[in-house]
């Protein structure tokens, strides 16, 4: 009993010590500019789940702030939940952890939210597969179940969610992994698609071989019907993979996608009919980075003063530093960049909050990138410039 007890307060000591050393590095961080603040939202062993990643952000009509991440029992397999925080001060405060989609032991994944703003509907794409199936064997053939689409939607400001629905015609017969975002998507706001939602996605097909990059796909989802129905868009090239959209100022889609070319660049295509087919893909030059989701963000139009897109990932070969570069020339120059977090950190998703500030969802830690999922908030005027 006694070793029982002490291995409990062992384990109870070590957490304590390993959030305040986060806690310490946030505040730290933080506290040497003004302009920023974070507050985290999801840790690993919050609410039974042992794994938490993949995190998601957007905001509605009524600006409430939506957080989304995959709950884990293990790794990228098994037993996965997809999970939402929500705000509706903007982000000074969040409810409890809610369950949006658990189906038993299988993984119910990859959340990609888009907000319809006419009608105020977030659409929520998830990806589902057999808990006994891994990325290796879908990809390879050897699955049990092929990895498939679904998508929910909410009515009430993202209380609750309907009974996610299989999607079958927006994937192709010869597609294996199937991956949504994961980030949220956009709705066009110019030429002649305005009011067009979306949503990033990749997948791979059938290789001769073992599983390999060459495989991976991305490609976009879309609806002009304020999302009754959805259709299959543009397809990259081999070698591109997790992507994010934006629109730029002429009304073209750009995707910007992680890269496995081998030259630590991000992979850019252009749109010029609002994703229904893209241009050919280029590596970008003033957008280092590791091989690793990262998020494209619209933050402001030529007539809001200036043109203004943003862009969230770690920087350099491996998964630390995360930073926010800026490009006021749609996206054809970016800035050095704004160190955000030092330490290791992953994926993410920006937003523009209703005050004005950037929301910026990622995933943070002290010893590796998976401990935390924060919340940052900070101020582009005054400073990512």
């Amino acid at each position: 009993m006694k070793k029982i007890w002490r291995y409990a307060l062992f384990r109870r000591l070590r957490k304590l010590i390993f959030f305040a050393l986060l806690s310490t590095h946030l505040y730290l961080h933080g506290s040497q500019s003004a302009w920023l603040d974070s507050r985290e939202l999801f840790r690993s062993g919050m609410d039974g789940y042992n794994n938490i990643r993949i995190p998601a952000l957007c905001v509605t009509t009524q600006g409430t702030l939506l957080a989304f991440a995959e709950g884990r029992e293990g790794g990228d397999a098994g037993d996965i939940d997809l999970i939402l925080r929500r705000s509706e001060d903007g982000g000074e405060s969040w409810s409890q952890v809610k369950v949006v989609w658990d189906d038993g032991a299988n993984t119910c994944g990859n959340p990609s939210p888009v907000v319809d703003r006419e009608t105020g509907i977030i659409w929520l794409f998830m990806t589902w597969n057999l808990g006994s199936d891994g990325e290796r064997e879908i990809m390879n053939g050897e699955s049990e179940h092929p990895r498939l689409v679904w998508l929910s939607r909410s009515e009430d400001d993202g209380r609750t969610w309907s009974r996610p629905k299989e999607m079958p015609h927006l994937r192709e017969l010869d597609w294996r992994w199937y991956a949504t975002g994961p980030c949220s998507g956009i709705q066009l706001e110019r030429g002649l698609r305005k009011r067009r939602l979306v949503v990033p996605a990749n997948h791979s097909v059938a290789t001769k071989g073992e599983a390999e990059a060459s495989a991976y796909r991305s490609h976009v989802i879309y609806s002009d019907d304020h999302g009754e129905t959805w259709e299959l868009g543009g397809i990259q090239e081999p070698l591109t993979n997790e992507s994010s959209v934006a629109e730029l100022a002429d009304g073209r889609v750009m995707q910007n996608m992680r890269s496995y070319h081998g030259k630590g660049n991000r992979a850019v295509a252009v749109s010029e009919d609002g994703g229904q087919a893209f241009g050919e893909v280029y590596l970008d030059d003033g957008l280092e980075s590791p091989v690793c989701q990262g998020h494209l963000l619209r933050y402001s139009w030529p007539e809001e003063g200036r043109s203004r897109l943003l862009f969230s990932s770690p920087a350099g070969s491996e998964r630390s530093n995360l930073t926010i570069r800026t490009s006021y020339d749609e996206g054809r120059s970016w800035s050095m960049g704004t160190l955000i977090y030092e330490g290791p950190s992953a994926y993410s998703n920006l937003a523009r909050l209703p005050n004005g500030r950037v929301g910026l969802l990622a995933e943070v830690g002290v010893k590796n990138p998976y401990e935390s999922i924060v919340l940052f908030r900070f101020d582009v005027p005054e400073r990512v410039e």
